[in-house]
């Protein structure tokens, strides 16, 4: 338990330390937004780096060669852990905006920060308001801000490798035609939903895969996208399990 008490103080701490920051941030802000999100990115990755050695993770990364550094990518991955917003935020080269639940809008503070770093809330209940937040996440990347969902829509709690991938997920990059970079994470639960609320020093391994532009795939792969997208973090997700 000594690992959890110490993580959620010092997320504590950072979210309270944190607010006026973001004060101070959105006032430079006003004079260089893209200096001040920059700031504001690293600080909550160091912030990340810091949750992840709190809780003896050890992250042996593939790939990221293959994440282009001149141009926003729409990131996908498979979803079992909460970690694994804080394993691959962590590692974003410039800035990224995330899709997040709905109910993470309500959470003071948290919710605040993640609205300062372009991160977006969908109510995947509502059609209509589902796909606003898509042509959010559209317009982040057409402004040069990439972007990062979970495409199986909510967090896999069974013993599948994944749950069906939404298509709808896809739209951000198939309108922009930006990159998605496809992210096999394996081994996440065993920080802590496994054996919750303990939390285990764990192995994990993130693999970023080669860039899939939709505008270069046949039309039949285009039209099932989401199909496409999830064998490829499967074959990733396979090869890597003899690395755990």
């Amino acid at each position: 338990m000594l690992r959890i008490s110490l993580t959620l103080l010092f997320v504590f701490l950072f979210l309270i330390i944190g607010t006026p920051i973001l004060g101070i941030e959105w006032i430079l802000g006003k004079i260089n937004r893209q200096s001040s999100d920059l700031r504001q990115l690293r600080m909550v990755q160091w912030a990340f780096r810091v949750v992840l050695f709190l809780c003896g993770t050890k992250v042996t990364v593939i790939g990221e060669e293959r994440v282009p550094k001149d141009a926003p990518v729409l990131y996908i991955g498979n979803h079992k852990s909460y970690f694994d917003t804080v394993i691959t935020y962590a590692r974003c080269p410039r800035l990224t905006g995330y899709v997040a639940k709905n109910n993470i809008k309500d959470i003071p503070l948290l919710s605040t920060w993640m609205k300062r770093l372009h991160c977006l809330f969908i109510n995947r209940d509502d059609v209509k308001e589902a796909l606003k937040t898509i042509l959010a996440g559209i317009d982040n990347i057409k402004n040069g801000i990439s972007m990062c969902i979970f495409p199986e829509g909510t967090r896999n709690q069974t013993d599948e490798s994944m749950l069906p991938f939404k298509e709808g997920s896809f739209k951000m990059a198939e309108k922009t035609g930006c990159a998605i970079i496809p992210m096999a994470i394996s081994n996440s639960a065993e920080i802590l939903e496994n054996h919750f609320p303990r939390v285990k020093s764990t192995h994990v391994i993130l693999e970023y895969g080669e860039p899939i532009y939709p505008k270069q795939l046949d039309k039949e792969t285009r039209k099932r996208l989401g199909n496409y997208c999830q064998g490829v973090i499967q074959e990733m997700l396979d090869r890597n399990q003899a690395l755990i």
